[in-house]
């Protein structure tokens, strides 16, 4: 028979459910309120300083302060790059709901022109999100104070003041001046690498090229910090602390810019180069890359149309003739082989050769510029009146190695090292070379015919024109080679401490002084009696000088009239020279593209920026073109 549970035993089982429950939920809730401590104590006590940054971070916000780039001066002090202040209108993406209403609406209140618009989107493109942007450059006091009374319509948006890079000259030594722009994903690459990106928080602009480029660090400064409280709404309330930016160190330099601005007027219309240095330092007095461009438009972003202009132009204004154009130096070569010559013992200044007009070599017929030849040449009639028969002979006396070996002591087809990035190499021929250069074995042997044209400037020699000016000035001093360069000394913004830059001597050449004393004077009569006499005619100066034609198209046996053939296939105008002949203070190399002989059309400009430089004489215009036939 069953037993049946009392009513009390089945309460009390039920009373001691009930109680462990209440116990088990009074341990949880026990457990849980340890938990709770346990996780306050961590994130008051063990983790206060992590979190305490935080809130500071989100309650106080780190704004840069952009330095005020550095100035650039001549060695007068004339100004060639400088700053000003101007406002912006610029968007925040990221605060902006509908950018294109917003553009817009803005620009129903401030002029928005088409081309704001493109460089706007090029920009929000290239750039991050939250990045604020310029829309409108340089507004007006007007446009300023209505916006102002408008801004409310659009958050996101505000004016700022920047500072803007001017170029007050313009076009004048653009090439060497170069320009900034603004910091594109490459630029971040290489700051970030040269662990410059701290410094560079707030920097919209770079230098893109010139001076701008390479002493970018130095006229960049140190970036300062503006530490501000912020409100819920991300706007600053008031300021913590600030650090203020240091400007930019300045760069004064060796360049004379009233020489430059001659210089550049002196070529006209014509495409072509100059350079000028100061013989007994390096410093350049004058860089000239004809045609130039105006550094000013690249500042804010370029226009499509104004960079299609430049870029699609047929006279290439944007690049640096003097730097990377190579040439072959025709003519202008001539005095370094002589040179070689007298130092090899090949010849002596004295030693003859009778010039018939032709010089036949393995069964080529290699021709001088005069029929009939120039009768009894000796060194110094082979250099005034540019005799090729001399140096066809010469050159295959010496053989290639010997004009190689010293064609590269005194710098030709080797970087120079001057003080701006991208300087081309040139071309030195030599077997090496060619077996460098070439692929096909058949293309990499080395033919005895080919050092007959390289002993007259052609062939495969080609060399830029600031090689040539640095060449040149090495001669006229002696053996003395400098390192050609732009800046003279840097300023240090903070203590007004002036580093100089002027170099030490690259290289001391052990010339004979007789057989410099040899070159100098037959170059002396290049300008006296050969072939730029007419252009030096009544000067009151000595100086010494070498004219240069090179060809630009092969004549193939018939003869060079520059009338009778296309401009662009004209032969290019080459001059080197120095003056005064006895103690040089300016030595230079000239090229005119397709500007046929080098006393045609080189030295004329050399004789204006002689007579502006030594005797202050301002010329009225370009420089004229003589009438000869033959350098």
């Amino acid at each position: 028979m069953l037993r049946r549970q009392s009513p009390l035993n089945a309460q009390d089982r039920e009373l001691d459910r009930f109680r462990f429950r209440v116990a088990l939920s009074g341990a949880l809730v026990f457990a849980a309120f340890v938990l709770l401590l346990g996780r306050f104590f961590h994130l008051q006590v063990v983790q206060h300083a992590y979190y305490t940054t935080r809130a500071e971070d989100n309650r106080i916000s780190l704004v840069p302060i952009v330095p005020n780039r550095g100035v650039i001066v001549d060695r007068n002090g004339i100004v060639l790059a400088r700053n000003y202040s101007a406002f912006t209108l610029e968007i925040t993406p990221s605060k902006v709901d509908d950018l294109e209403a917003t553009i817009e609406g803005l620009s129903k209140v401030i002029e928005i022109l088409p081309k704001d618009r493109k460089r706007f989107r090029r920009l929000l493109e290239e750039s991050k999100n939250f990045e604020s942007l310029p829309i409108r450059t340089r507004l007006s006091e007007e446009e300023v104070a209505r916006f102002a009374a408008n801004r409310y319509l659009f958050p996101g948006v505000e004016v700022k003041a920047r500072l803007f890079r001017q170029y007050p000259l313009g076009p004048v030594a653009a090439h060497a001046i170069g320009y900034i722009n603004r910091i594109n994903k490459r630029d971040l690459e290489m700051i970030e690498e040269d662990d410059q990106a701290a410094n560079y928080k707030g920097t919209d602009h770079i230098g893109k090229t010139g001076l701008e480029q390479r002493y970018e660090y130095q006229l960049h400064g140190e970036t300062g910090y503006e530490q501000v409280e912020i409100d819920a709404g991300g706007r600053a309330s008031r300021s913590l602390s600030r650090t203020a930016p240091v400007q930019g160190n300045n760069l004064t330099l060796t360049l004379d810019v009233k020489l430059q601005e001659m210089a550049e007027k002196a070529f006209g219309d014509r495409r072509g180069a100059l350079v000028a240095i100061e013989p007994a330092t390096g410093g350049i007095l004058a860089l000239v890359s004809a045609p130039s461009f105006d550094p000013n438009l690249f500042v804010d972003g370029i226009r499509s149309d104004d960079w299609e202009l430049l870029n699609n132009s047929p006279d290439r204004p944007m690049l640096n003739r003097a730097l990377n154009g190579a040439y072959p130096p025709g003519s202008t070569f001539k005095p370094f082989m002589a040179l070689a010559a007298l130092e090899t013992g090949k010849r002596t200044a004295g030693q003859t050769i009778a010039d018939p007009g032709v010089f036949n070599f393995g069964g080529h017929q290699f021709r001088d510029d005069k029929k009939g030849g120039h009768g009894t040449v000796d060194m110094y009639k082979s250099i005034v009146q540019s005799c090729d028969t001399y140096y066809y002979m010469l050159a295959n006396d010496m053989g290639i190695d010997s004009i190689a070996r010293f064609m590269a002591q005194v710098g030709l087809g080797q970087r120079t090292g001057i003080d701006i990035e991208g300087e081309s190499e040139g071309v030195l021929p030599s077997p090496e070379w060619k077996q460098r250069r070439f692929k096909r074995p058949e293309q990499q042997k080395w033919f005895a015919g080919e050092t007959i044209s390289v002993g007259i400037g052609q062939g495969y020699n080609a060399y830029t024109p600031i090689q040539l000016a640095q060449a040149i000035a090495t001669v006229a001093n002696n053996g003395v080679m400098f390192r050609p360069h732009l800046v003279k000394y840097i300023t240090d913004s903070r203590t007004g401490e002036r580093t100089m830059i002027e170099p030490e001597p690259l290289r001391i050449l052990p010339w004979k002084r007789q057989n410099v004393e040899t070159v100098k004077k037959a170059m002396i009569g290049v300008n006296s009696a050969g072939t730029a006499a007419r252009a030096f005619a009544g000067a009151p100066y000595v100086s010494a000088g070498k004219t240069g034609t090179a060809q630009v198209f092969s004549l193939k046996g018939a003869d060079y009239k520059s009338s009778s053939v296309k401009k662009e296939l004209r032969d290019h105008a080459l001059y080197i020279a120095f003056a005064p002949a006895d103690q040089p203070k300016i030595a230079l190399a000239v090229l005119v593209e397709n500007g046929g002989f080098g006393a045609q059309s080189a030295a004329p400009i050399a004789r204006m920026v002689f007579d502006y430089y030594l005797l202050g004489k301002l010329p009225k215009g370009a420089a004229g073109e003589e009438d000869v036939e033959e350098d």
